[in-house]
Formats: C-alpha cells, sequence, structure tokens
C-alpha cells in the first residue's frame, strides 16, 4: 500500500490534472463563445460555432472528473467551499447548460435575427461561466473563512475586489485562447482577424496576469515568501519569455498551431504558479492537503480509477481533435 503521503500528492496531482485540462480545453470553447457573440458577420459565426460543435461536450468531462475527484478525494475541502461558493457555481452550471443549448441549436432558427439573438445568449453563457470561473479561483486564492471543519463565513467573500478581478483576468484569458484556436483552425479573412485580436489579447492578458501575481503576494505572507523565491521567480521568467517568443514566431510560421500551444503554456504557468503558492493548502488560510484528506482506502480506490478514466479521456480527446482537424471554411453556411 502507497504511504498517506505519497497518496495524498498523487490524489492532489490527479485532481489539478483534470482542472487544469478542463481549464486548457474548454476555457477555449468559451473564448471562442464569447468572440462569437462579438463578431457581426453570420459566416463568420456559423464558421467559429463549426469549430468548435464537435469537441465542447467532451472538454466537459475534465469537469465531472474534477468535481468528483474534490469530493471523493478531499471531502473536507468539498464540504467547505461548496457552501461558501453555491452561487458561483449555480451560476456557472446554469451558463454552461445555457451555452450548450445555444451552440446546439442555433442552426434550428428559421431567422437570421434569431439565430443572431441565439449567439447573444451564447455570449452571455460563456461570459458568465467563465466569470464564474474566476470568482472561484479568486475566492479560494484570497482565503475562505473555516474552522478548520467547516465554512464559516457570509457567504459574500467571492463578491470581493479580488475574486471580481480574477473573473476579468480569466474572461480576458479564455478569449486570448478562443482567438488563437479560431487563427489555427480558420482562413481568410476571419483568420487575418482572429490574428489580429489574439495579438491584442495577448498583451492584455500578460498585463492582467502581471498585476494577478504581483496582487496574490500581498494577500498573505506564504504567498509573497514563495513567488519571490528565486528558485519559482526566475525559471518561471524565463519560461514566460520563451513562449511569448514561440507565440510571436507563430504568426511567421506555417506551423498556425504555434499561438495556441504558445497560450496555452502561459496558462499552465500561471496554474503552477498558484499551485507553489498554495502549496500545501487547498482551503487557504488553514485546512492542507492532508488534513482535509479522505482515507487512504479511499484514496486509493479513486486513484485507480483515475488511472483509468485519464488515459481514456485523454485517448478520447485526442482521437475528435484528430477526426475533425483541418481548417473550416467561413463561405460555407
Amino acid at each position: 500500500m502507497l504511504d498517506t503521503d505519497w497518496t495524498t500528492l498523487l490524489s492532489a496531482a490527479a485532481l489539478a490534472f483534470s482542472v487544469l485540462n478542463y481549464v486548457l480545453l474548454d476555457g477555449t470553447d468559451l473564448g471562442v463563445g464569447i468572440l462569437m457573440g462579438l463578431t457581426r458577420c453570420g459566416k463568420h459565426r456559423r464558421a467559429m460555432a463549426v469549430t468548435i460543435l464537435p469537441i465542447w461536450a467532451a472538454n466537459e468531462t475534465w469537469l465531472v472528473l474534477g468535481g468528483g475527484g474534490l469530493l471523493a478525494l478531499f471531502p473536507l475541502a468539498y464540504a467547505i467551499l461548496l457552501p461558501a461558493l453555491y452561487l458561483p457555481f449555480i451560476l456557472m452550471l446554469l451558463a454552461l447548460i445555457l451555452r450548450a443549448v445555444a451552440l446546439e441549436f442555433r442552426d434550428y432558427a428559421p431567422l437570421e435575427r434569431i439565430k443572431r439573438g441565439v449567439d447573444g445568449l451564447l455570449l452571455v453563457g460563456s461570459l458568465i461561466a467563465g466569470g464564474s470561473q474566476g470568482l472561484v479561483l479568486g475566492a479560494l486564492v484570497q482565503g475562505i473563512p473555516n474552522n478548520g471543519r467547516q465554512y464559516s463565513g457570509g457567504g459574500w467573500e467571492w463578491l470581493g475586489v479580488f475574486p471580481l478581478y480574477c473573473g476579468a483576468v480569466l474572461v480576458v484569458g479564455y478569449m486570448w485562447l478562443g482567438a488563437c484556436w479560431l487563427y489555427w483552425r480558420t482562413e481568410e479573412d476571419l483568420h487575418r482577424r482572429s490574428g489580429r485580436q489574439a495579438r491584442g489579447l495577448a498583451i492584455a492578458t500578460v498585463f492582467l496576469l502581471a498585476v494577478l501575481v504581483a496582487w496574490t503576494a500581498t494577500l498573505d505572507d506564504q504567498y509573497a515568501d514563495r513567488l519571490t523565491e528565486p528558485l519559482i521567480w526566475l525559471p518561471a521568467s524565463m519560461l514566460l519569455i520563451a513562449m511569448l517568443g514561440g507565440f510571436v514566431l507563430g504568426f511567421r510560421s506555417r506551423r498556425e498551431y504555434l499561438p495556441l500551444f504558445a497560450a496555452l503554456g502561459v496558462f499552465v504557468l500561471a496554474f503552477a504558479l498558484m499551485i507553489a503558492a498554495l502549496y500545501p493548502l487547498i482551503v487557504p488560510p488553514h485546512v492542507t492537503l492532508q488534513a482535509a484528506a479522505s482515507s487512504p482506502t479511499s484514496q486509493v480506490f479513486m486513484l485507480i480509477g483515475f488511472a483509468v478514466l485519464i488515459p481514456v479521456t485523454l485517448i478520447y480527446n485526442t482521437y475528435g481533435f484528430r477526426v475533425f482537424s483541418g481548417k473550416v471554411h467561413a463561405a460555407r453556411d
């Protein structure tokens, strides 16, 4: 049997991997949904929808893994987070349902103005879903009031300035991912337009993330110590410069997926910095991974399930991307 500490670390890694995959994959879809709602040309909106229609549902599988994994692997963290964040979670789930309905049924709208209204609902759903996820992230990093066993706050901590800022940062970041995706998957006018959007959103996202990291360091002494540690900020800075260089060079290359991969790399780096700042906490300011963990037997049982589900989900995602790869033509309606 694995040692309890290692079992807990493996459980945390499986949970973090699921959440990160959801952010990267469905975050890109949400970004496309936001950009769709802001696009006037009907043919462009149709092409944008086609790029994500075959894959968006599979991308949300990671959200199920993350939510279910949190309950089974770290039940104390689940018990504290859920009452603290009821409303953002409910808003997120309702927004994802709205996004799904709008995306799947937009082609059945009998008139163009009705279809434009459906795309407006897609915009609203994508914005609320992305913003709610940012609120949850911000509230978590800011700290959830608790007595070590249960939530002890008033239920509105997620409406603070820091969580709201995190929500805005995540929405802009998702739009960046969406623009990079469209640059890769479309052509002609939409391709060029998406490239311009991706470059502008890259500047905005990196600036907002820099402010976010600096702000995070002021919230807690542990965050400041971790984020100013040379072994953390120096490699992170070098990786960021390398990825931004790859992003810029990607627009001069025939490998049009490079800007997207570089943008995804920036998101992975930001996620890694958050983990480095929080560890070993799972619910700041007091609840650690070890304190929140379920029994070793339960964790081993769940890890066996993750060992099966994660490869299967990755293979399914990869196969879906492979089957529906290639350029989408905006002229085809």
